[in-house]
């Protein structure tokens, strides 16, 4: 509330009356605005916890597609921001973008899958084009690729989409998967009796 000169003020259903308003404001207007910061302040918090949940420090490095089921590992390392495949039941996608059908993949004997390859060349280029004033451009490329695939894809297929990364320049493939949140328990080792 704006801090005003102390006196008497008509209430506020008679400051814009004719009759009584007139009198008790001498006929001038009031240059005090009433704003209601309340609501102002809690969409700000709001938005902040919004913001504050939906923080991540590492960044979304893979989208976990609802029809893809990872496999576990007890031992792994977190992976880095790269193109990302992935290869469920049916299709092989490249960034969101479908390129083969599992099917399609099963049936024909050719190890490479060319539209996967000429799509990892194109994400080659766009990577070039972005760094193309870096001068270690050469040394800063990795080759890194992120294959997320479902556990029921046979190993044939996998081994294409392996062998069609290394075509199109991208060496160092890591796989996708679930951390698991408690190692097992190694099993206990007989004593070995010493030797006479």
């Amino acid at each position: 509330m704006p801090i005003v000169q102390p006196g008497k003020r008509p209430a506020r259903r008679f400051a814009k009356s004719r009759v009584f308003g007139g009198k008790m404001g001498h006929g001038r207007k009031s240059v005090n605005a009433e704003l209601n910061v309340v609501p102002m302040v809690d969409m700000m918090t709001m938005l902040v916890i919004f913001l504050l949940q939906q923080f991540s420090a590492t960044g979304e490095v893979l989208y976990m597609q609802k029809d893809i089921k990872l496999p576990d590992a007890a031992h792994g390392q977190a992976i880095e921001v790269a193109p990302v495949i992935a290869v469920n039941g049916d299709s092989v996608v490249v960034t969101g973008q479908k390129v083969a059908d599992v099917r399609d993949l099963e049936a024909d004997q050719i190890l490479s899958i060319q539209p996967l390859e000429e799509r990892l060349r194109d994400e080659k280029k766009r990577w070039d084009f972005i760094h193309q004033n870096d001068p270690d451009r050469e040394k800063n490329w990795k080759g890194d690729v992120n294959i997320q695939a479902d556990v029921k894809v046979p190993f044939r297929i996998l081994k294409r989409v392996m062998f069609s990364a290394a075509q199109a320049g991208y060496y160092n493939i890591n796989f996708a998967a679930l951390e698991v949140s408690g190692s097992a328990p190694q099993p206990e080792r007989a004593p070995v009796p010493a030797a006479k």
